[in-house]
């Protein structure tokens, strides 16, 4: 028993350290409707080792999970929402929100290819006033550490459009960024898993560095 006891407790002590080491951690959001919002698995703990690397940023190795109506959203700088399918927000997940992208947070909606007309009638519930306006290539977003003068890089193709990055502006504050006609996350994923060619992984990678660089820097 004293065996294990002491085990137990040098693991707790490794697990505490190792936290640590980290300041900061990034989320995924867990919404309801049954739209599959844990698509990607790989794609976080990618972007998250590329921005340690490649930004010198402090973010833990693996993202959060958290639902839209929690009040730990506010602990997070980022989080990334993403799927395929319906997504529903309740009045009071609408108004959480909405008071945590006001409050300094950020939203990334990347549509892993069928998500857009959910998340755009769910973001009206979040913020009535506002529409999802196209984000012109000059913005501060694409210029970050890597520069993207064109805007999105194309990851997979789907019905032969070119990529687009639409936001929400609230009082002159880009808080919400959707990647649309884009796959940025499948281009975060492993490269076992869609056999990308590694430029094409690199270039998604760099932008979504862009994102993480541009929430913290505007948190």
């Amino acid at each position: 028993m004293r065996k294990l006891v002491f085990a137990f407790l040098a693991l707790f002590t490794f697990n505490f350290a190792f936290s640590q080491m980290y300041t900061l951690k990034i989320a995924k959001l867990k919404y309801n409707g049954g739209g599959d919002w844990y698509a990607n698995k790989t794609s976080l703990p990618n972007l998250i080792n590329f921005c340690n690397k490649n930004l010198k940023t402090n973010i833990f190795p693996e993202e959060d999970i958290i639902e839209p109506g929690d009040k730990k959203l506010f602990q997070y700088p980022f989080v990334h929402m993403t799927g395929h399918g319906n997504v529903t927000f309740s009045e009071q997940e609408a108004k959480n929100l909405r008071n945590y992208l006001i409050a300094g947070g950020f939203l990334h909606i990347d549509d892993n290819y069928g998500l857009n007309q959910f998340a755009r009638r769910e973001m009206k519930k979040v913020f009535p006033e506002h529409d999802f306006v196209e984000i012109p290539f000059s913005h501060p977003i694409y210029h970050q550490k890597y520069q993207f003068n064109k805007g999105l890089p194309k990851i997979h193709e789907h019905d032969n459009k070119p990529p687009q990055g639409f936001g929400i502006i609230h009082e002159g504050k880009l808080v919400c960024f959707f990647t649309f006609e884009c796959d940025l996350g499948n281009g975060w994923e492993d490269q076992s898993i869609y056999n990308d060619p590694e430029s094409t992984r690199q270039e998604a990678l760099k932008m979504g560095a862009n994102l993480v660089q541009f929430a913290f820097t505007n948190y």
